[in-house]
């Protein structure tokens, strides 16, 4: 006997995207109220809106921002501002714990951005740029479904050390 297996395709119109936004904004905002964590009301609306629709993602990011005291504008470093530098010297010399230490220091940029600004930066950097981009490729991919991205960049560094000469 074959079952169906129906497929639901989960979408929010845009008509509502604003609504629920500002609803789980106010939802957040009442939580850390709660919690007597000091914030930045800006900051959460730019959290929210980084992350929206994922307010699993939402609320872990706040959490671990969180366990600095408070929720301010220290919190919105971007990639760009990473010290790319001390990557790129960890991966040439082959230094595993300064590279996992970078991955730690970094690890609250988003993966899509922090994968690209890795391309980036290794592009120019190595003859080996296929096998480069299959690497990253592939962690970039599956950063979208494991359940811990430190390990998945970790794992991703690790394999673009092994396999990739840097100039």
């Amino acid at each position: 006997m074959h079952s169906r297996c129906a497929v639901i395709e989960f979408k929010i119109p845009n008509a509502n995207k604003p609504t629920i936004a500002t609803d789980f904004f106010k939802r957040v905002c009442s939580i850390l109220d709660q919690e007597l964590i000091p914030f930045d009301p800006k900051v959460i609306a730019k959290v929210v809106q980084k992350h929206f629709p994922d307010f699993r993602r939402t609320l872990n990011e706040l959490q671990r921002y969180s366990q600095s005291g408070s929720i301010d504008e220290g919190i919105l470093v971007s990639v760009s501002e990473a010290n790319m530098k001390d990557l790129v010297d960890a991966i040439k010399d082959k230094d595993w714990k300064k590279m996992r230490g970078w991955v730690v220091n970094n690890l609250d940029n988003d993966p899509v951005s922090l994968f690209r600004k890795i391309y980036d930066t290794f592009v120019p950097l190595t003859n080996q740029v296929p096998q480069l981009v299959l690497t990253i490729a592939d962690y970039q991919y599956k950063s979208a479904f494991v359940a811990d991205q430190e390990i998945n960049l970790v794992a991703c560094l690790t394999e673009i050390m092994a396999s990739v000469e840097l100039k």
